[in-house]
C-alpha cells in the first residue's frame, strides 16, 4: 500500500482546531453532508456562471449562499473512471478502474466508508456506476438505487425522435435486497431524476442521533436526452446561441471520433442538430435544479440546512458541439472542467475561488472540514485553507488523461494537450483564448512554454503511476 503523499497544511490544522473549538464551545452537531453529482453537465451551463439562456434558480441560490470554484476539473473524462476518483481520493491510475475496467481497488479507504466509521450515517440514491454495490462500499442504506441489469427487452431502443438510445439500455432502479423496482422504468425514462430527489427528501426527513453523508447521484444531463414531463417546450432551440467553440467537425482524429458518444450526432455537425439537442440538454438541467430545490427545501423544513455543508458538482463535463464534438472524452474547457459549489458550515458567502483543483480533492476537503481523520491512502490535497481565505492556489498545475490517447496539463494561463497515439500537440493561451479557438503549438515564441508544460506533464504523469509515463 501507498502513503498519502500530502500532508495537511498549517492553515488546514488550524482551520480544523478553530472549527473544533467552535463546535466544542457552541456545542454545534457535526456537520451532515449532502454531495449531489450531475452526469455529464458542462461548467458553463449554469445561469450563475452568467449562462444566456439555461435557468438554475436553485442552484443560482446556492452559489449565492456559498462559494464557487471556477476552475474545477475531473482528472479522468469518463462516468466509471471519474467516480473512483472520487470515492478513493486518488488519481485514475491508481483507483485500479483502468482504462476500461471498473474494479476499485480494496487496499483504498473508500470515502463513504471513511465517514461512516467516523459515525456518519451513509446513505446513497441514484446512479450507482462502479463495481459492487454501495453496501458493499461504506454506504448503510439506498433507496432509488439505479444500476445496470434487471430490464430484460422492456428497456425502450429509440427515442422520440426516431434515433437508437445507447445509453443506460437495460438499467433499473433495485431496492437494497436486489429487488427490481420496473414499475419506475426500464432504461433511462424522461423526469427519472425525480426518484432520486424523492429518495434524498426521504432521507433527510429521517430523525437520527447522529449526522448524516447522503450521496445523491442524478443521471441528468446524460443521454438519452428526454425532456421531462412539463418540460418539453423550456427551451425554443431556435433561440439556443450556439458555443463560441462550435465547429462542424473537429480537425484531426484525437482518440475518439468513432466512440460511442460521437456517434449521437451525425458528421458534420449542423447548426439545427446542436441547438435541437442543447435544448434538451438545458431542460434536464433545469428539472435537475428543481430537485436541488427540493432537497435543500427538506433541508431547511427539517432544521438541518445551515449544519449541512451540500456541495455540488458532476463527474465531468460535456461537448455537444464544442469542437466540433459530442461526447465526453476530450481534454478541452467545456469537458475536463467541472461545476463546483460548496454551501453549509465553514464555507464563506457569496464568494468564488479560480482555485485550481479535482474533483478528488472533495474526499480531503469534507474529511477536514468535518473534523475526521483524512486516511493515509488518500494522495489528493484538502481545499480547506482555500475555503478559509489562507491560501488561493493548491495546485500549481491539474492534469487530465483519457486512455492512451491524451494527456493534459493546465496552468493559470496555459494549457498543453499531448495526444501520445496521434502524434500532435495543441497549446492554448487560456487567458486570451478562453474558448480555446487558436492552437499556438507552433507559434516559435511560445515552444520554451510548450517545451516547461511537457516536462512538468511528464513529471507528473510518472508521479500519478500512469503506466505510459517514463519512470522518474
Amino acid at each position: 500500500m501507498f502513503r498519502r503523499r500530502f500532508n495537511f497544511t498549517v492553515a488546514t490544522l488550524a482551520l480544523i482546531a478553530t472549527v473544533a473549538t467552535a463546535r466544542a464551545a457552541d456545542r454545534e452537531p457535526r456537520p451532515n453532508v449532502v454531495l449531489l453529482l450531475a452526469d455529464d453537465m458542462r461548467p458553463d451551463a449554469l445561469g450563475f456562471l452568467g449562462h444566456a439562456v439555461v435557468k438554475t434558480p436553485h442552484l443560482d441560490a446556492l452559489a449565492r449562499e456559498g462559494m464557487v470554484f471556477t476552475r474545477a476539473i475531473t482528472g479522468y473524462p469518463i462516468c466509471v473512471v471519474s467516480r473512483a476518483e472520487i470515492l478513493t481520493g486518488v488519481p485514475a491510475f491508481r483507483t485500479g478502474v483502468q482504462y476500461r475496467g471498473n474494479r476499485l481497488d480494496p487496499a483504498l479507504a473508500l470515502w463513504p466508508e471513511t465517514m461512516r466509521r467516523a459515525g456518519w450515517h451513509t446513505w446513497f440514491t441514484g446512479k450507482w456506476h462502479n463495481d459492487g454495490h454501495p453496501k458493499q462500499r461504506g454506504f448503510e442504506e439506498t433507496r432509488a438505487l439505479y444500476t445496470g441489469g434487471g430490464a430484460g427487452a422492456q428497456s425502450p431502443r429509440l427515442d422520440p425522435r426516431g434515433r437508437e438510445i445507447t445509453g443506460y439500455v437495460g438499467w433499473t432502479f433495485k431496492t437494497d435486497d436486489g429487488h427490481v423496482e420496473l414499475e419506475k422504468g426500464a432504461g433511462l425514462t424522461p423526469g427519472i431524476d425525480r426518484h432520486f430527489g424523492d429518495a434524498a427528501v426521504e432521507f433527510i426527513r429521517r430523525r437520527t442521533d447522529k449526522p448524516f453523508f447522503l450521496h445523491v447521484s442524478f443521471t441528468a444531463p446524460h443521454d438519452p436526452r428526454l425532456s421531462p414531463p412539463g418540460y418539453e417546450e423550456r427551451y425554443e432551440p431556435t433561440k439556443i446561441p450556439l458555443p463560441k467553440n462550435f465547429l462542424a467537425e473537429h480537425p484531426f482524429e484525437h482518440g475518439n471520433l468513432k466512440g460511442r458518444d460521437e456517434k449521437l450526432l451525425p458528421w458534420p455537425r449542423t447548426v439545427g442538430n446542436v441547438r435541437a439537442e442543447l435544448s434538451v440538454y438545458y431542460a434536464l438541467i433545469s428539472h435537475l435544479d428543481a430537485q436541488v430545490g427540493r432537497i435543500v427545501a427538506a433541508l431547511r423544513e427539517s432544521g438541518q440546512l445551515e449544519r449541512t455543508l451540500i456541495i455540488f458538482t458532476s463527474d465531468h463535463g460535456l461537448a455537444l458541439g464544442s469542437h466540433g464534438l459530442t461526447g465526453k472524452q476530450n481534454m478541452y474547457e467545456h469537458t475536463i472542467g467541472v461545476p463546483l459549489v460548496f454551501r453549509g458550515p465553514g464555507v464563506p458567502r457569496g464568494q468564488r475561488s479560480a482555485a485550481q483543483c479535482y474533483l478528488r480533492d472533495l474526499y480531503p476537503t469534507v474529511c477536514e472540514l468535518a473534523g475526521v481523520r483524512v486516511p493515509e491512502t488518500v494522495q489528493a490535497k484538502g481545499l480547506a485553507p482555500v475555503l478559509a481565505g489562507t491560501t488561493k492556489e493548491i495546485h500549481a498545475h491539474v492534469i487530465g488523461c483519457f486512455t492512451d490517447t491524451q494527456r493534459m496539463i493546465r496552468t493559470d494561463a496555459w494549457k498543453l494537450i499531448h495526444y501520445p497515439q496521434a502524434k500532435r500537440t495543441q497549446l492554448f493561451d487560456l487567458v486570451n483564448d478562453p474558448d480555446e479557438l487558436s492552437d499556438v503549438s507552433g507559434v516559435e515564441a511560445f515552444a520554451g512554454i510548450a517545451k516547461n508544460l511537457r516536462e512538468k506533464l511528464d513529471a507528473s504523469l510518472s508521479e500519478m503511476g500512469d503506466p505510459l509515463a517514463a519512470p522518474r
